[in-house]
């Protein structure tokens, strides 16, 4: 019969022969049958193993009905907010409603609710009271246990308690998924799966849960910022598959949140067989009418060739949702996969990613990690590289100049980032002449995030000066290999422990660079991360001492336009940072400053940097004044 999509309604079901299902999944994203999407992976691989699966995708919440269209699943509900947090997906770090949703058919918004993984819960509890319902997913994962949501600026429970749902699978789920799915098929109640990696369950006491580490309890977390700083990082510190210890999170007396250990990373043949299952590699074909789902056209002849990241950012999630150990495909599976890319119509030569979270990481960090896993309270290259760090990107090499050699290949991209200074720690630079000479068009985008030391600290990044030297040697690089090459910096504003001080700073470097981003990123506290405690605690977790943290939108608002200080929109916010920074020298006409004077003490043109009261450019009108006196006194020499 041949490939095709899994049933999305009942009359798909019937025409498969099935009376019922095994798991109904619902999910807030679109249908789309791509490795990329976590519900293709966990939909598949239950097929693979014999289990049903119907999807009901983007059900209206408002409706029973939506979610019943199969009737009661066999087993379990499983239910995922989809590739993003739902709130992410919805506000801007300003916490405005954004307008498309490119996990949606034709980008509309509005096709999932917020809290998306609570409210499908509730939505399948009023139905269905006693059947099994397993979270899975990124909003899901991030939220496991008690958190800081910045949306609603509070600490909320446990993402499993206030959706009805009796356990979260979290991480990647595939060990975790199998096991409920076998379990559950062998007649074991929901409530008795207690034990299970990779998971966080509900229990009444704790006579069944052995060797655990009791956290404070959601009462305590409430009542003081300082352990809930504590308990977060107890979480952090115990996301390795190999060391880290059962969680146990007290809400009362006969209510308890366990997190079981992490499961452990896939093989390299498992991960081969995960992406390697029967995929459409494409949304479902009901929404063509809608323009289809825009979010494919960025990972559709692309490739994922790792998962995990030990780089550590502390505004990142990876650590607390895939964890430090890098997992990696062989390089036949990738090539399978990219020949199967060059078949497809749309296909033009271009494979437009080959990574991960970090695309130059393809193998653990140090030989014991496999064994014994990640250090609690090191990092691989933060504040500097460890000595027993692995850095080596000969795999990686290999990889690409087989991935160029495919008929219908024309370049390859690597656009999932570079850990910069993981580069410069190896000491071949083959990556760094194969990068420049085949996987640049033009720019590279990197992430030093910022330039001032208390908030690289903060961040878990290198200091400033590595940054530096990798822009000399991918310079040199260039101009060895004859190419004019730029690299694209993404920086960050308002981050816990940036002042306007440290904003300064990083806009004295844009100056210096002569580089003034169209775009900002400005600091957004999303759950679960080292930067996001540090938001809400006013501490540093890893150490609980006091952290300045930019909170005031205003403030905010003018760090951001410190970066950004050519806009002349931007102007009276620059002028007015600059006050407060103490930093008027900045005010003025010499090459070291940012802006202009005003115009005059009454105001006039004051959103016009540099311009006088009738708006001509004071600049131009002082050159030319220059050139007038020139041009008469050489005519005067003349004569």
């Amino acid at each position: 019969m041949g490939n095709r999509f899994l049933p999305v309604c009942r009359k798909d079901m019937e025409d498969r022969g099935w009376e019922q299902v095994d798991f109904v999944y619902v999910i807030g994203d679109a249908y789309v049958d791509h490795p990329s999407f976590g519900h293709a992976i966990i939909s598949r691989l239950l097929e693979s193993k014999g289990y049903r699966v119907g999807i009901i995708s983007q059900p209206d919440w408002r409706d029973p009905e939506s979610i019943a269209i199969y009737g009661e699943p066999r087993l379990a509900f499983l239910v995922s907010a989809g590739n993003m947090d739902s709130m992410v997906n919805h506000y801007s770090v300003s916490k405005k409603r954004r307008k498309t949703d490119a996990y949606t058919p034709g980008g509309v918004m509005g096709k999932r609710p917020d809290h998306a993984c609570t409210v499908y819960g509730n939505l399948i509890r009023q139905t269905y009271k006693k059947t099994p319902v397993i979270l899975g997913g990124i909003e899901a994962s991030l939220r496991r246990l008690a958190h800081y949501d910045y949306w609603s600026d509070q600490l909320k429970r446990s993402v499993l308690l206030d959706s009805g749902a009796d356990m979260i699978s979290y991480g990647m789920g595939e060990r975790s998924i199998i096991e409920i799915a076998d379990a559950l098929d062998a007649g074991i109640p929901v409530e008795e799966l207690t034990y299970i990696d990779g998971t966080a369950v509900k229990v009444k006491s704790l006579e069944s849960v052995y060797d655990a580490e009791i956290l404070p309890s959601f009462e305590d977390l409430k009542k003081d910022k300082r352990e809930y700083a504590k308990s977060f990082y107890t979480q952090y510190l115990n996301t390795d598959p190999f060391t880290g210890k059962r969680l146990v999170e007290p809400y009362s007396d006969h209510l308890y949140v366990v997190q079981n250990p992490p499961a452990k990373p896939l093989t390299e043949t498992e991960m081969d067989d995960v992406y390697g299952l029967p995929y459409m590699r494409t949304y479902h074909p009901s929404y063509e009418e809608a323009g289809g789902v825009p979010a494919i056209s960025e990972i559709r002849f692309s490739l994922t060739s790792s998962r995990g990241c030990f780089g550590g950012c502390s505004f990142c999630a990876l650590t607390f949702h895939q964890g430090r150990i890098v997992q990696v495909r062989s390089h036949d599976s990738l090539l399978r996969e990219a020949k199967e890319i060059t078949k497809e119509k749309d296909f033009k030569g271009y494979i437009h990613d080959v990574g991960g979270p970090t695309a130059n990481f393809r193998h653990p960090s140090c030989k014991k990690q496999t064994s014994h896993g990640v250090c609690r309270n090191r990092h691989c290259l933060f504040p500097t590289p460890c000595r027993n760090l692995d850095a080596d990107h000969s795999d990686y090499v290999k990889l690409l100049k087989k991935l160029r050699e495919i008929p219908g290949v024309k370049k390859v991209f690597i656009r999932s980032g570079i850990r910069f200074d993981y580069l410069l720690a190896d000491k071949k630079k083959d990556f760094l002449r194969e990068l420049c000479e085949y996987h640049v068009s033009g720019q590279l985008k990197v992430a030093p995030e910022h330039v001032a030391a208390p908030v690289l600290v903060l961040m878990g990044k290198p200091e400033h000066r590595v940054y530096e030297e990798f822009t000399r040697q991918f310079d040199r690089m260039n101009q060895r290999i004859g190419k004019k090459q730029y690299l694209v910096p993404y920086l960050m504003s308002s981050h816990p422990g940036s002042g306007m001080k440290e904003a300064v700073e990083l806009a004295e470097y844009c100056r210096d660079l002569g580089y003034m981003p169209e775009q900002v990123q400005d600091f957004y506290p999303t759950p679960s991360t080292l930067s996001t405690c540090m938001y809400y605690t006013g501490l540093d977790p890893r150490n609980r001492k006091p952290v300045y943290v930019p909170k005031n939108p205003h403030e905010k608002a003018m760090q951001r336009a410190l970066i950004q200080y050519r806009n002349p929109k931007l102007y009276d916010l620059v002028y007015e940072a600059l006050q407060k920074a103490g930093r008027m020298d900045l005010v003025g006409y010499g090459p070291k400053c940012l802006i202009r004077p005003r115009a005059d003490k009454k105001g006039q043109n004051q959103n016009r940097p540099g311009t006088d009261k009738k708006g001509h450019d004071q600049n131009r009108r002082s050159t030319d004044r220059r050139t007038k006196k020139k041009t008469i006194r050489n005519i005067h020499r003349k004569k």
